[in-house]
């Protein structure tokens, strides 16, 4: 199931669950399950705990889903890390995608192909983490693509 988080266009999200498609062989439905993310928000940091709002997820999602995907345009961490572009339960039913910092500080207006691109990779990359698939050595894989990413970007 993807779950957007606020306004998500229909080209992000049959993007998504077409790839969703062809990688694990689910067809996808969307639906929202938290409309506000004001309980994860930290205030200091003007950040969303992502550990936070995959707690509330997990424990909102539908009987009939396999795996819940939101996507929400909020700028998402965790404690020991300045931001996240996701977080996933490792072997768990839950996981969720940022787009704030994956249209390289852009607005969300002109949605290029490299920016649905990104959050393609990165929602399989997390959908990938609740299937309990770890960070791989392989150059090719999308489970170190999206790392080595990260790292870039956090260099």
């Amino acid at each position: 199931m993807i779950s957007p988080v606020g306004e998500l266009s229909a080209e992000v999200i049959g993007a998504v669950a077409g790839e969703i498609k062809q990688v694990f062989g689910f067809s996808t439905e969307t639906s929202p399950i938290l409309q506000d993310l004001s309980f994860a928000l930290d205030d200091n940091r003007n950040q969303y705990h992502s550990t936070a709002i995959l707690d509330r997820l997990a424990a909102n999602i539908p009987p009939h889903a396999v795996r819940v995907l939101a996507i929400a345009q909020v700028d998402l961490f965790i404690p020991i890390l300045t931001h996240v572009y996701g977080e996933a339960q490792l072997g768990g039913a839950a996981c969720i995608v940022s787009t704030f910092r994956l249209n390289e500080g852009r607005s969300g207006i002109n949605i290029s192909p490299k920016y649905i691109d990104r959050i393609v990779k990165e929602a399989i990359h997390e959908l990938g983490h609740t299937f309990n698939l770890r960070h791989c050595p392989e150059h090719t894989c999308i489970m170190l693509i999206m790392l080595q990413d990260e790292i870039k970007r956090l260099s």
